[in-house]
């Protein structure tokens, strides 16, 4: 498909740069069945609009402070201070080594040092044909410790290129359900829940399961090509143990809904799911690339925020409710005021009206 064909105007004041307080006030947009009927929404109304025995998947990734700003010292005979070095890493490679998107790489050469503060150095150790660079820590402490820190929340270049980073953002970039370190672009559509929805969510019979997808900055990169055949997808790593596999397919064999909370989840649950629409036991890189077309196999439902025009997400919600259906909602969205991106408001999509879930 033409990627033209998933552009949309969105004015810039509809960019959140904060999120709602309480998260689960944010607003969110219900889009049902195929006609796509919208209604608008908060998420702590999420409980009524799912029936007991659904259950909500969640990605329990956390976000590293994986934006590091630094200098590549002056070669011999060069003088000055050097190159000012920016770098997102977005991928790890081994314990010392992660892939990075590197701000001004190109006044660095294989085997540049890099200096970070705090005492962090990494070696820009191979150019990919990507334009991306290895980095290898020095050192013997884990990398992660080094990133607490050197390294800052790596906000999407919508939010950070409005306003600096902040302490705030450590916890605001970060969801509850946070226990794996490896993300540096965050679950966003998790960003919404607190424990008191959790607690109503528990009460309505709502069940919830959580993997792992570590989310790359990848996700913000824009598509570059004309036609979607022609784009390439990032890589991320993500894993789904067995016992959760079978519990989900549990859920579907009884009746049950499952609904990815968030792209991230929905992609993952995807990619390990058999012809057959079984889940199965998934540990490795997922690139799935999910476009008008696609048959879905194994969600029936998905909670997101508002995507990026041209976007691999717009493109994946589109596939899920169709394009014409997503092409309206977006439009209601940006005409009542909704807030987009990460800090922004939810939506929840529906292709099957379920007629026992309250309205």
């Amino acid at each position: 498909m033409r990627v033209d064909a998933f552009d949309f105007d969105l004015p810039a004041e509809r960019i959140a740069l904060r999120p709602a307080r309480p998260r689960d006030a944010a607003r969110m947009l219900l889009v049902e069945g195929a006609e796509g009927r919208l209604s608008d929404r908060q998420v702590r109304n999420l409980p009524s609009l799912l029936s007991p025995g659904d259950v909500l998947v969640f990605n329990d990734t956390r976000v590293i402070p994986a934006r590091l700003e630094g200098v590549r010292p002056p070669r011999e005979g060069e003088g000055g201070e050097g190159a000012r070095i920016g770098a997102t890493l977005h991928k790890r490679i081994d314990l010392r080594r992660w892939q990075a998107f590197v701000r001004n790489g190109k006044r660095l050469r294989e085997g540049d040092t890099i200096r970070f503060p705090a005492d962090v150095a990494a070696m820009a150790e191979q150019r990919l044909p990507d334009g991306s660079w290895t980095l290898a820590f020095q050192g013997e402490e884990p990398v992660e410790l080094l990133l607490e820190r050197a390294g800052q929340m790596p906000l999407p270049p919508y939010i950070a290129g409005k306003r600096e980073t902040d302490e705030q953002d450590r916890s605001d970039y970060q969801t509850m359900f946070a226990r794996q370190d490896g993300a540096v672009a965050a679950p966003t559509a998790a960003l919404h829940f607190t424990p008191d929805l959790i607690a109503a969510l528990d009460k309505r019979g709502i069940a919830r399961e959580t993997l792992t997808l570590h989310v790359g900055a990848g996700t913000f990169l824009p598509v570059k090509a004309d036609d979607t055949e022609d784009h390439r997808m990032h890589a991320e790593w993500g894993t789904i143990d067995a016992a959760t596999a079978r519990r989900l397919n549990e859920v579907r064999k009884s009746g049950g809904r499952v609904i990815a909370v968030g792209t991230t989840v929905l992609r993952l649950l995807e990619s390990a799911a058999d012809e057959n629409g079984i889940i199965q036991l998934f540990a490795g890189d997922t690139s799935i690339f999910i476009t008008p077309g696609y048959r879905f196999r194994a969600i029936d439902g998905l909670m997101t925020n508002f995507h990026l025009p041209k976007s691999t997400l717009f493109m994946l919600v589109s596939a899920l409710m169709g394009l014409d259906v997503m092409q309206s909602a977006y439009a209601h969205a940006i005409d009542r005021g909704y807030r987009f991106y990460s800090y922004g408001d939810s939506s929840l999509l529906l292709p099957h009206r379920a007629m026992s879930a309250a309205s």
